[in-house]
């Protein structure tokens, strides 16, 4: 199988060792500067594979990126911050890779850029958005209910009744991948914590 040219390196540009014990500081100097390459392109990865969501029904009235735009453009229109509506967007970009628990995936591509607040409305809005239907699939729909002492409670009961339940209406006039693009990449264009912080310094 052909690599893809950009990830094609030369026997010479890579790190010598089979295993990590045997690294050196040339070799991690290396890893280093292909790692901060390949960070900075994270904001277009995230947007190619939400694309994914595209024509991507299931069922619902709107496909699933259809979705995730109207639930954007409606907190974008609230007036809710960058951070926020950049959560809205990618909300459910983990549909396609984490089926049986979509919100932490979508939670862990943001963590590194959000508050605590913004981050647990994402990895914790599916059970949030089970009152809308849950109960339609015999389920429990106060699942939501395991999480009222949480003193984010209120914040992702309010994301998912004012943005995410809300974002299934083929009459609305969403914003465009593109419209928030600029967003997406300034919110991602350094993390506010990490555990490889240390390596994005300058």
């Amino acid at each position: 199988m052909n690599k893809p040219e950009n990830l094609t390196h030369s026997i010479a540009e890579r790190a010598k060792f089979r295993e990590m014990k045997e690294g050196t500081q040339e070799d991690w100097a290396l890893i280093g500067s292909e790692y901060m390459a390949f960070a900075k392109d994270l904001p277009d990865r995230v947007l190619d594979h939400l694309k994914l969501l595209d024509g991507d029904f299931g069922g619902f009235p709107v496909c699933r990126l259809e979705h995730s735009l109207q639930t954007a453009t409606r907190a974008h229109r609230d007036g809710r911050d960058e951070q926020y509506v950049v959560m809205a967007l990618l909300h459910d970009i983990g549909d396609t890779l984490g089926t049986y628990n979509h919100p932490e995936v979508g939670a862990s591509i943001i963590k590194p850029f959000v508050t605590e607040e913004i981050h647990w409305i994402c990895q914790n809005h599916g059970a949030f958005q089970g009152y809308y239907y849950f109960h339609h699939l015999g389920m429990d729909r106060n699942v939501r209910d395991n999480f009222r002492d949480n003193p984010h409670y209120q914040a992702c009961a309010e994301f998912c009744e004012k943005y995410d339940q809300a974002a299934f209406d083929p009459d609305y006039e969403s914003e465009s991948l593109e419209f928030f693009e600029p967003m997406v990449r300034r919110v991602m264009a350094k993390p506010l914590a990490s555990m490889y912080a240390k390596a994005l310094e300058e």
